[in-house]
């Protein structure tokens, strides 16, 4: 068993960490496939089940409340019923309060629709808006965020690439949570990443580096991934890159040792891996969301990055190893450990 995971999840059990960034809804459609269309040449569904849940954002708050932590959440969504859903979702794990939404006429609410055959998934289609949001719109945004952040050890920021997320607004909370010692990790999208600047923590996927560094490196040695994290860091002034290799486990870099003080040179930044723990992989929708969540519960506890990425190995354990997006409660993620 990694350390005192026990422990661990004991002083997590007293985070309170500020959710920000994509709010969507998770439609999943199961069902049986055994036979092909005569009008095209793909599957018929019989449907058995229909299942709603809190995508994006919202997966990151019900992993911080099944791991044990006290989530507040800032959403963007649109007046509708699928608004009211995620709201209704979202009370239980807020302890009875419903998020703070901020409403926007202009834009549905993101809807992903995955439709399942057995347990493979066979076709997504999304509802979306991917605009910025207008400066007034934006604006109360971050009136919600000073509302809530000062009260808080910790903020994530899940970017999806939905319009929440501007350099404006990324640099204006860089500069608030600054201000109050509060660390920000970031789950990022895009190639732009001088945008989460002054972040404690981003943690890209492998296509994610990729895509942020513009070469194919996806599946390259360890050794190229972390010469390209080391230069993504040295140029865009990140702090800590918590890189998700799927089965290869995860690979921190760090400007400082994540066991402990000292400031380092971006271009030399300690290394450290973390085999993945998963037995089998059914499904890896919402990993990161859990390696977000458990980042920002640990640092919001004041715990280092390693016992982060000690209980985010173990936490996306558990749920790449369930059907559609998922979330690890302690019991599930000490019975992982335990395993080992």
């Amino acid at each position: 068993m990694p350390r005192d995971i026990g422990g661990i999840l004991k002083k997590i059990s007293s985070a309170r960490v500020l959710c920000l960034g994509d709010l969507m809804l998770d439609r999943y459609i199961y069902g049986q496939a055994t036979r092909l269309s005569p009008e095209a040449p793909v599957p018929i569904l019989v449907v058995g089940r229909e299942a709603l849940m809190p995508g994006g954002l919202g997966n990151v708050v019900m992993n911080l409340h099944s791991l044990g932590a006290s989530p507040l959440a800032v959403g963007l969504a649109g007046r509708d019923r699928e608004a009211e859903t995620l709201s209704e979702l979202l009370a239980g794990a807020l302890g009875g309060a419903a998020p703070r939404l901020v409403m926007d006429e202009s834009r549905p609410t993101t809807v992903k629709t995955r439709v399942v055959a057995g347990i493979q998934q066979v076709v997504r289609y999304d509802l979306e808006s991917e605009s910025p949001m207008s400066e007034r719109t934006e604006e109360r945004y971050r009136l919600e965020i000073e509302r809530l952040l000062p009260g808080c050890g910790a903020a994530v920021v899940s970017d999806y690439g939905k319009g929440v997320v501007s350099r404006g607004l990324a640099r204006w909370l860089m500069g608030r949570a600054d201000a109050l010692g509060i660390p920000v990790v970031v789950d990022p999208k895009g190639d732009d990443y001088l945008t989460y600047a002054g972040a404690a923590l981003v943690t890209p996927n492998r296509q994610e580096l990729a895509l942020a560094v513009g070469k194919n490196i996806a599946r390259a040695s360890e050794e190229v991934l972390v010469a390209a994290g080391r230069d993504l860091m040295a140029r865009c002034r990140l702090k800590n890159l918590l890189v998700t290799r799927s089965e290869d486990g995860m690979t921190l870099l760090s400007q400082t040792d994540p066991a402990g003080p000292g400031p380092q040179d971006a271009a030399r930044a300690s290394v450290r891996h973390f085999p993945a723990k998963a037995r089998e992989v059914f499904d890896v929708s919402g990993a990161g969301d859990t390696v977000v969540a458990a980042m920002g519960a640990a640092l919001a506890s004041g715990l280092d990055l390693t016992a982060g990425a000690e209980l985010a190995t173990l936490a996306a354990a558990v749920v790449v190893g369930k059907v559609g997006t998922a979330t690890a409660s302690p019991g599930e993620i000490l019975a992982a450990a335990a395993a080992l």
